[in-house]
């Protein structure tokens, strides 16, 4: 096991500052799962990418310190960039477990600018059961829910439970344990929880909750952000073909994502960002 053979890239970053740590790992061929699990879980990031040539794609799988995820967005961001600098500006078509993507790197200086086209996307109405217990978790109540974006489970690649906030205050005092907020979203087969504020129509403020992964917060999610935004548009939300989400700020690592949210319903997202060296 080798992690210094692992770059370390900070995606969805707020200029020289800010982002979500990740791993990228580029070599001939996939380690063993075991071995990526345990590089993963030495490295500590929320997520390491593990990519490797296979024909005309980039076989990619990616591992959290306690699990392997369908799909991370922020760490294909980083990929994206790692790709760039290595390959060139361009477009990398990426075969996941489940999914083929792709990602796009344009190196700009000290930074990359990356966009990722997401799996395709779905959403439903959150169980009564679900939203109350993972109200109870967080220390919300129902009177806390911004009622224009009812609680629901959205896909966009992974598995994701939605809830939206009434005012950035309630966002700002979100608290949990580790192991329960584990035994909640491994129980329930989610990946993240997506707490939301919306500001306006085009601007959001996440907090995404990722123990199942063993991580209590991440501070930027594409993944998320991708479900989030797939499901603004199956619910007729006014978000113009775009919108603009902060994550990261309740952390002290303000992050900045863009989804580009077209008419087709189960349709890709565009999750866009900038990526930095660590």
């Amino acid at each position: 096991m080798n992690v210094s053979s692992i770059l370390r890239i900070a995606a969805f970053s707020d200029g020289e500052a800010g982002g979500n740590p990740a791993g990228v790992w580029i070599g001939d061929a996939l380690p063993p799962a075991g071995e990526m699990a345990a590089m993963a879980h030495a490295i500590g990031f929320s997520e390491t990418a593990f990519a490797a040539p296979q024909g005309e794609l980039w076989r990619v799988r990616y591992f959290s310190p306690e699990s392997e995820v369908p799909f991370c967005g922020h760490a294909t961001i980083a990929l994206g960039a790692a790709l760039a600098r290595r390959f060139g500006d361009g477009r990398y078509d990426l075969a996941l477990n489940a999914a083929t993507i792709s990602v796009e790197g344009r190196v700009e200086g000290e930074r990359v600018a990356a966009s990722l086209q997401s799996p395709p996307t779905h959403s439903r109405p959150a169980p009564p059961e679900l939203v109350d217990a993972a109200l109870a978790l967080f220390g919300y109540t129902r009177a806390d829910l911004d009622e224009r974006i009812p609680p629901a489970l959205a896909h966009g690649g992974a598995d994701h439970l939605v809830l939206a906030l009434r005012s950035r205050e309630h966002l700002a005092r979100m608290a949990y344990q580790l192991d329960a907020g584990r035994r909640l979203m491994n129980e329930h087969g989610l990946v993240t929880v997506v707490l939301a504020w919306a500001e306006g129509p085009q601007r959001f403020h996440t907090r995404n909750p990722f123990a199942s992964g063993g991580v209590l917060e991440d501070p930027a999610t594409g993944a998320g952000t991708a479900a989030l935004a797939g499901y603004l548009r199956d619910l007729g939300w006014p978000h113009g073909g775009r919108i603009e989400v902060v994550q990261g700020e309740d952390m002290g690592m303000r992050s900045r994502l863009t989804a580009e949210i077209g008419d087709e319903p189960g349709g890709s997202i565009r999750v866009s960002g900038t990526a930095r060296n660590m």
